[in-house]
């Protein structure tokens, strides 16, 4: 019955290999098909990875017709603000458009940290009284990327952030096109048992960091008793000078109680961001 049994299984048939797939060569690729290709592949990627395959690769991703791809592409509003600015291109140094797609500085805030969600870092800061610490809104503070502040004590606690616009993925014939413009914010506020003061300067500067241009407010104090009430400081730079190449950001903050700990002005969600002129 045994044998009987085993002779009614269908013998097991191995099952074939698959054939190995011949591995696609890009480089095989027209020029122009490559190029297409190239283009739906990250920025950093391009730059970081791509440009160190071979000699063919790093010839596309240094020139000017893959970045002019990706900005027609993926921001097709600045393209005419770009063609407009582009220096000639340089034999053997790299397209300065690869820094700029990869950073996109326009529209976007260049101060890192704004809101405190990483601490002190990226901040320069002057610790007045007790010093600057970070809490958690009273109010909320709309577009901000984190509901968190930086706080002053009972004397004059100061932070800056200077920003190297080049660094940014900017470059001079841009920036001295008269074609952009620099706006910024930042939001200020008390706690409701103890009043405040707060100051706010922005200076525009050049390669020698020589100021070129500034804003400063230092609205009334805030009384106490006041509800937790915050506002916002905006002002926006329209008229550009020739050479600005960083912006330096500080602000001020205390009490008026002159109690110790942490009761002065609140500051958060400063923003320093670059943007098109309209026509």
């Amino acid at each position: 019955m045994g044998a009987s049994a085993s002779r009614g299984r269908p013998a097991r048939v191995p099952a074939p290999e698959p054939e190995p797939e011949e591995a696609l060569d890009l480089s095989q690729l027209p020029p122009e098909l490559l190029l297409v290709v190239l283009s739906h592949v990250p920025p950093r990627t391009l730059l970081g990875c791509c440009r160190r395959v071979c000699r063919g690769w790093r010839a596309l991703v240094d020139g000017q017709a893959l970045w002019l791809l990706i900005l027609a592409r993926d921001h097709g509003a600045l393209l005419p603000l770009v063609r407009s600015c582009l220096p000639p291109a340089r034999d053997g140094r790299p397209c300065l458009l690869g820094r700029f797609c990869e950073r996109r500085p326009i529209g976007r805030n260049l101060i890192r940290n704004p809101c405190g969600q990483e601490g002190l870092r990226k901040w320069m800061v002057q610790h007045g009284g007790d010093g600057w610490v970070v809490e958690v809104n009273r109010s909320t503070v709309p577009g901000a990327p984190s509901q968190t502040c930086f706080v002053s004590s009972f004397s004059w606690c100061r932070k800056k952030q200077v920003l190297d616009l080049e660094e940014e993925g900017l470059w001079p014939e841009l920036l001295d096109s008269g074609k952009i413009e620099i706006c910024v914010s930042d939001w200020w506020g008390a706690r409701h048992d103890s009043g405040c003061m707060y100051r706010l300067l922005v200076q525009l500067l050049d390669a020698n960091q020589t100021v070129l241009d500034k804003f400063s407010a230092m609205p009334v104090p805030i009384q106490q008793w006041n509800n937790d009430v915050c506002f916002q400081v905006t002002h926006v730079f329209s008229n550009i000078k020739m050479g600005v190449r960083f912006v330096s950001f500080e602000h001020w903050g205390q009490d008026t109680q002159f109690w110790a700990g942490h009761y002065g002005a609140r500051v958060t969600n400063s923003s320093v961001v670059v943007r098109a002129r309209l026509p």
